[in-house]
């Protein structure tokens, strides 16, 4: 049988076990021992429509598997991304636990020696010109020596959102008689805790104790309007020194400007010349769904240390802290959400997606939380009535576009993560009307890389690995009475103790 039809046959009488939730009991009748094939079949689910969008979802990720990683896309992204890879694991552990884990760990492998994970590991296969910046732009192996750059794989110097404990700690709960008899989170510990490490200590710029972006791609939303400001005291690097080769894959106005790509080659360019060292850029901003992810992960790297026999208790407290800070430096109540901070110039002003991910977190004040939740179903979003996903970007900004890639298109991973956050927040309704569309239009898009907010058209690349791990992980949590009852744990909502066997 080859691959994608193991991916997609269903394999009868077998149960995965789906529920991460620190805080629902434990069921004994699963999770699973190790699996032979290391494949899983597709859940029991509510309808044809739902079995198409899984089967098609699991080729997807069968398609844009390497050997070792998952790429984003084929054609537009052919080298394995950070944060990419983490959202891929949460929704491939369902179908491969030892999959979920590779994915994972070869990232993890390119770590630099300071703690930090690049955004980009780049495949030695794939021709330089496939993609820009290639590795010969970002000379990791010199310019980062410094820093502890890998000798053996080339990558990129900068990084992107730590949501690698939190996929870490969910694929250990899929399958953890696998994960322990492989050691998955006595490996992955240490490195995630020097992830940490680094973005506590070298990215606290601002001396809040939250950590700091030096680049529009640290952030993952590389082109949104809360970067206009800072971005516009970069002198762009010249069109003719570079050429993009996204372009040669997407429709333009679907793409960042020539003028934004100036710019983030300028600040990469200098940020390389500076040895990766951090603090010296003309770039630096505090940004809430960063640090929300931060968060997030402390709390399941408390919960890894508890399963490995270690105290949790010190990162739990500095999760709370965490939060603290974010409260105190990004909230803006005028605005009901949270914003960015420029380190040169205070609050930006600018209503994006990134400002409602703290959402997640369960140690928010009941009125933030609240005063977030109105945000969102409200006019500058609105989700539930004129949109079914959370667009990235304010529907009533002079800069919103609905085509333009974090200017107003709506995102898979972003709606993924408010779905958790309103559930954790007792919002049922709009977390389960979000449940619902992040299948339906994934499997409607064709998988698509994002989408228009208010008509659902696709954007960008199809076939897009995170939308159909995503898509995966909900259909999942539309099984019945196997799912946990609040659905809260997948961040960790309580202390109280997991899985134990």
């Amino acid at each position: 049988m080859d691959r994608t039809s193991q991916l997609t046959a269903c394999a009868p009488g077998r149960e995965i076990a789906y529920d991460p939730a620190a805080s629902a009991p434990h069921d004994p009748s699963g999770p699973l021992g190790p699996d032979p094939s290391g494949l899983l079949g597709p859940p029991a689910l509510s309808g044809p429509d739902d079995a198409s969008v899984y089967a098609r979802a699991a080729r997807v990720l069968a398609a844009n598997w390497t050997g070792s990683s998952t790429v984003p896309s084929r054609s537009l992204y052919p080298h394995q991304w950070s944060w990419d890879s983490a959202f891929v694991a949460i929704g491939l552990r369902h179908l491969s636990p030892l999959r979920a884990q590779t994915e994972l760990e070869t990232l993890l492998a390119a770590q630099w020696g300071d703690g930090r994970v690049p955004h980009i590991v780049f495949n030695p296969s794939v021709p330089l010109d496939a993609y820009f910046p290639s590795p010969d732009f970002w000379r990791s192996s010199t310019a980062g020596r410094a820093a502890g750059a890998p000798r053996t794989v080339q990558t990129s110097g900068i990084v992107q959102p730590p949501v690698h404990a939190l996929a870490v700690w969910l694929v250990h709960r899929a399958d953890p008689v696998l994960s322990r008899a492989r050691g998955f989170l006595a490996r992955t510990y240490p490195r995630l805790a020097a992830w940490h490490r680094y973005l506590l200590h070298r990215r606290d710029l601002g001396g809040g104790g939250l950590a700091s972006v030096v680049h529009p791609w640290e952030q993952g939303m590389d082109n949104s309007p809360c970067w206009d400001l800072p971005l516009s005291r970069v002198t762009p690097a010249p069109a003719r020194s570079f050429r993009r080769a996204d372009l040669g894959h997407g429709a333009a106005d679907d793409r960042p400007t020539d003028l934004d790509y100036g710019r983030y080659v300028r600040l990469a360019a200098d940020y390389r010349d500076a040895g990766y060292a951090d603090g010296g850029g003309e770039f630096a901003v505090e940004d809430p769904a960063f640090n929300a992810l931060l968060i997030a992960s402390e709390r399941a790297l408390a919960r890894i240390a508890e399963e490995l026999g270690a105290p949790g208790a010190a990162r739990r407290a500095r999760a709370e802290r965490l939060t603290a800070a974010l409260v105190e430096r990004l909230w803006e109540p005028a605005s009901g959400m949270f914003l960015c901070r420029d380190l040169r110039g205070g609050l930006l002003p600018e209503r994006g997606v990134s400002g409602l991910v703290p959402l997640l977190l369960p140690e928010l004040p009941g009125d933030v939380a609240g005063a977030l939740v109105r945000t969102l179903r409200g006019p500058h979003f609105g989700l539930g009535r004129s949109t079914a996903l959370v667009p990235s970007y304010d529907l009533l900004g002079e800069a919103f576009d609905p085509h333009r890639y974090w200017r107003g298109p709506a995102w898979f991973n972003t709606s993924w993560l408010l779905e958790r956050g309103l559930r954790t927040h007792g919002e049922r309704e709009p977390a389960d009307a979000l449940r619902a569309a992040v299948p339906a239009l994934a499997g409607a898009t064709g998988f698509a890389e994002y989408v228009d907010p208010h008509t659902g058209e696709a954007c960008g690349a199809t076939g897009f690995s995170w939308t159909a791990a995503l898509a995966l992980d909900l259909l999942h949590e539309r099984r019945g009475p196997t799912v946990s009852r609040t659905a809260t744990g997948a961040f960790d909502t309580s202390d109280k103790g997991g899985d134990r066997q």
